[in-house]
């Protein structure tokens, strides 16, 4: 089926038409025409490039109670998103070849976002050895990202061999930056408000420093590095130097941390529990910051869905994590677009061409031009919403926006060419 876009804004310019022929956008301008394409009307609608999320948890296989492949992409579609990295703390653990295929093919047969794995640095994320990198990489889900999230790779030594390891086929290793010493029992961000609340709190200072490590192992090897879901002043501070350096180190951000602050745990409702944890608004602050200025490469969801009996109990026993995907691209037009810190373009750079390049994906993250893969999105930016769990598509209901409006509705997502969302409604 050929599609006829009339009336979008490319990244929220001069309405133009949009001609999908054959999986790719044929032509881009004014008052085209075909006879036998489908129109669809997009009048006023912002034309986007699809999203590429670097951090997803799908949870399956093992943990099919709280999220599926298939429920997860179509969570993503919903939210914009055309490709998603499913991160590896699965069970059992995505460190072999065998799994990642698994994850890989489950996907495509889901078929509503390209659903790329990450692969484990180390076995059973247990960070001991190495995982099977190379043969995960020359698999059929073609791995380049790696990470043990949920845990951190500690050991130094194991964390360069990891490094120098992955240049071999252009692999990039992305780090959850926590150093467990000094975190061991904590509940949310160390401060007054942790003092006063009574929680064990998480210091600043155990994500920078290993962030200060590894952009030094990674200049020393001469490899790339990636760090997950960025979170403190600090850390943006270390970033910005070791990019002046040369260092090839890129980082990502939550929407949750760009929007929510600790100020959250003063309800005691765990679904404000998360790792890293929600920071203070002068954190807030210097995130969005990051961001605007490219410090920050990228906006990634850390998406993490639970099942009930594992988010709604006391704070301290509670998983950490929240649901992201369905709408991240509308906390950022709230936090950075309306704020006057990004414009559309920079919205689809930091969420779709940066992330692309980083998990090296071919098709994604391409610019809305003739001869291109039609991955894209119409947004209307004009809408305004309370978020209600029991609507999301995800099998889990641990959403941090629960009951608070938010800005933009995504209308359509087209993967090559064929809609996953009309209307606003998954199509499968």
């Amino acid at each position: 089926m050929n599609y006829l876009i009339k009336g979008a804004r490319p990244y929220g310019g001069d309405p133009a038409d949009i001609l999908i022929k054959n999986g790719r956008i044929a032509a881009i301008g004014e008052s085209l025409s075909s006879t036998s394409a489908e129109v669809v009307d997009a009048a006023g609608l912002i034309a986007l490039p699809g999203l590429v999320d670097l951090h997803t948890h799908l949870r399956e296989p093992g943990r099919e109670d709280a999220e599926t492949v298939e429920t997860g992409s179509r969570a993503a579609a919903l939210g914009g998103f055309t490709a998603v990295h499913a991160m590896a703390n699965t069970d059992p653990v995505a460190d072999t070849a065998g799994v990642v295929e698994q994850v890989w093919r489950l996907g495509q047969e889901a078929g509503l976002v390209d659903v790329v794995p990450v692969g484990a640095v180390t076995v059973g994320l247990r960070g001991e050895r190495l995982a099977e990198l190379g043969a995960m990489a020359d698999s059929a889900a073609r791995v380049r990202v790696f990470s043990d999230d949920g845990s951190c790779v500690s050991d130094p030594a194991l964390m360069r061999r990891a490094l120098e390891y992955v240049k071999a086929f252009d692999g990039v290793v992305a780090q959850h930056a926590e150093e467990p010493r000094l975190t061991a029992g904590a509940q949310m961000h160390e401060g007054n408000r942790s003092a006063r609340l009574g929680l064990t709190g998480w210091p600043a200072a155990a994500e920078e420093a290993i962030i200060a490590r590894d952009v030094l192992l990674a200049g020393h090897v001469g490899a790339r590095l990636h760090v997950c879901h960025v979170s403190t002043a600090g850390s943006v501070e270390i970033l910005r130097w070791a990019k002046g350096r040369g260092v090839q180190v890129t980082a990502e951000v939550t929407p949750h941390h760009l929007l929510l602050t600790d100020a959250c745990a003063e309800s005691y409702d765990p679904v404000f529990k998360v790792n890293p944890p929600l920071r203070t608004d002068d954190d807030v602050a210097a995130l969005r910051a990051g961001l605007a200025d490219g410090t920050i490469d990228a906006v990634a969801t850390d998406h993490a869905p639970h099942a009930v009996e594992d988010k709604e109990s006391e704070w301290a026993q509670a998983r950490p994590g929240m649901l992201g995907l369905e709408q991240a691209l509308s906390v950022v037009v709230e936090t950075m677009v309306e704020t006057g810190l990004l414009d559309w373009q920079g919205v689809a750079d930091r969420m779709s061409v940066r992330p692309a390049v980083i998990g090296r994906l071919e098709g994604h993250g391409r610019p809305l031009a003739p001869g291109e893969p039609a991955n894209l999105l119409l947004l209307d930016a004009t809408t305004r919403a309370i978020v209600d769990p029991a609507t999301l598509a995800s099998r889990s209901r641990n959403s941090p926006y629960a009951g608070r409006e938010l800005p933009g509705r995504v209308v359509a997502t087209f993967l090559r060419g064929v809609p996953t969302v009309l209307d606003g409604k998954a199509t499968k």
